[in-house]
């Protein structure tokens, strides 16, 4: 730099700053480096992710909606974090993703992060990321609170090695405080949505497989205490009088949920939680899914207008007991390109579900259906054999070896002989379940699962344990 100014002279320099590191690694690209961008939203591993058909689950989505931009009754107490929970299937993803687009579309979404445990990337999976996904997504919803949030990075280089407490108070709460001492600019306002925090895995910060005294006193933490340590996160910055967001968390009911929001245990108020189980009736919306895709196998197949039978749609919304991935997953068989045709696939649904028992799981009638599409495989064990071990390297993938989880290298690892198609032989009629790239695209291109409620299934030995298509020859 001194070369620059040989021979230079009366001349003077103002508003000189000078920075420590690479000069174009400024706080926003630095606090950009540490986020998971596949979490977002609108991100390119999401492009495939469900959303509600249209004219569905529409009050649902009316009454999140209002809730974020109208907020509670009691106005001197706001209540600025919402639950909303249900069982497996019953389309809280695809609630959270179509609520998202309709805020974003709308200029009230200030931040998404949506956990996967299935995802190849680590990010989605853990807790490590979402206060800077957070924040950086905050940045680019208002350019204030950017301007705070660069400033705040670029004052503590260590953010990034800090728990998630720490990281919230700094990133996110100090530059709203900041925003705050300057009453005259008009109110932030928002929602932030995470989705599937009951699938956020625990980080580990020692090594669990050491021996000796000192790995013995310290257990590996369990996933309920990283998802516990996010919501008293979240807890903690919405009781701030400076936070102005509506957050809402959608998850299963697991314990650690059901404890943190029962209202007669939380010393902070919740807004009232959303059952989309209890409090909604889905039949009506899984009905006119139903109906809006028979149309669309007919015009494709070419199949009469009669088709399908009378009673069917009401019979398979019966089965449903509420849960959209039932349906789904229905729509997916019937249409997964078998050599049987619909009307020959629909019959075999209608059928076995008319030979089944009465049951009060609403689980009962998804696992009978997983059962029938598995046992249309060649070899159901084993191909169930290659569902686990898909779904465990793609839940453990190894950072020395990245390309393990890619269906080229899983198909070498578990075809018994390199030369064969076996992939295809024994996954070509589970295109349902499982989403297959095609063979031009396998050198980089990933198996995937439609629904985690798969995986699920055939790890509950009390769910699958009756079928005939599992033995414990299908375990890992």
């Amino acid at each position: 730099m001194a070369r620059n100014f040989d021979r230079a002279h009366d001349f003077r320099i103002d508003n000189l700053q000078v920075f420590n590191g690479h000069p174009w690694e400024n706080p926003l690209e630095k606090l950009e480096a540490r986020i998971a961008a596949a979490a977002i939203h609108d991100s390119a591993e999401r492009c495939d992710a469900p959303k509600c058909h249209p004219d569905t689950r529409v009050a649902v989505q009316d009454d999140l909606y209002s809730w974020i931009v109208d907020g509670d009754e009691e106005s001197d107490q706001p209540k600025k974090i919402k639950w909303v929970t249900g069982p497996a299937g019953t389309g809280k993803t695809a609630v959270m993703g179509s609520l998202s687009g309709r805020c974003k579309a709308c200029g009230v979404l200030a931040a998404t992060f949506f956990f996967a445990s299935w995802s190849a990337s680590i990010g989605r999976r853990r807790k490590t990321a979402l206060v800077t996904t957070i924040a950086h997504q905050l940045a680019r919803y208002d350019s204030d609170l950017r301007d705070e949030i660069s400033k705040a990075v670029d004052a503590n280089s260590d953010i990034f090695d800090k728990n998630l407490h720490t990281q919230m108070e700094v990133l996110i709460l100090g530059p709203l405080q900041e925003l705050a001492r300057h009453p005259g600019r008009p109110s932030l306002r928002g929602a932030i949505i995470v989705d599937g925090l009951d699938e956020c895995e625990a980080e580990q910060y020692h090594d669990t497989t050491a021996t000796g005294s000192k790995s013995r006193s310290l257990p590996p933490r369990t996933n309920d205490q990283d998802q516990g340590e996010i919501l008293q996160v979240l807890q903690k910055a919405s009781l701030d009088p400076s936070f102005p967001f509506r957050i809402i968390i959608a998850s299963r009911p697991e314990r650690v949920f059901r404890e943190f929001f029962d209202p007669e245990t939380s010393p902070a108020p919740f807004a009232h939680k959303l059952n989309l189980h209890e409090d909604y009736n889905a039949d009506a919306d899984i009905t006119l899914f139903l109906e809006a895709q028979f149309n669309r196998l007919r015009r494709r197949h070419g199949l009469l207008s009669s088709w399908p039978p009378p009673g069917t749609i009401q019979t398979l919304v019966k089965n449903a007991s509420g849960q959209f991935i039932y349906a789904a997953t229905v729509i997916r068989y019937l249409d997964s390109g078998q050599r049987e045709p619909p009307k020959a696939l629909l019959a075999a649904i209608l059928k076995m579900d008319a030979t089944r028992k009465a049951s009060s799981n609403p689980l009962e009638q998804l696992d009978v259906l997983y059962s029938h599409i598995l046992e249309s495989s060649p070899d159901p064990p084993l191909s169930i054999r290659w569902i686990l071990t898909i779904d465990w390297l793609s839940t453990h993938p190894l950072p020395f070896i990245s390309t393990l989880c890619l269906a080229s290298t899983i198909n070498l690892l578990l075809q018994t002989d390199p030369e064969s198609n076996e992939a295809e032989h024994l996954l070509g009629n589970l295109h349902s379940l499982i989403r297959i790239p095609p063979p031009s695209d396998q050198a980089a291109a990933r198996y995937d699962f439609y629904h985690k409620s798969l995986i699920d299934f055939l790890e509950d030995e009390n769910r699958c344990g009756k079928c005939p298509c599992t033995s414990s020859t299908a375990q890992i």
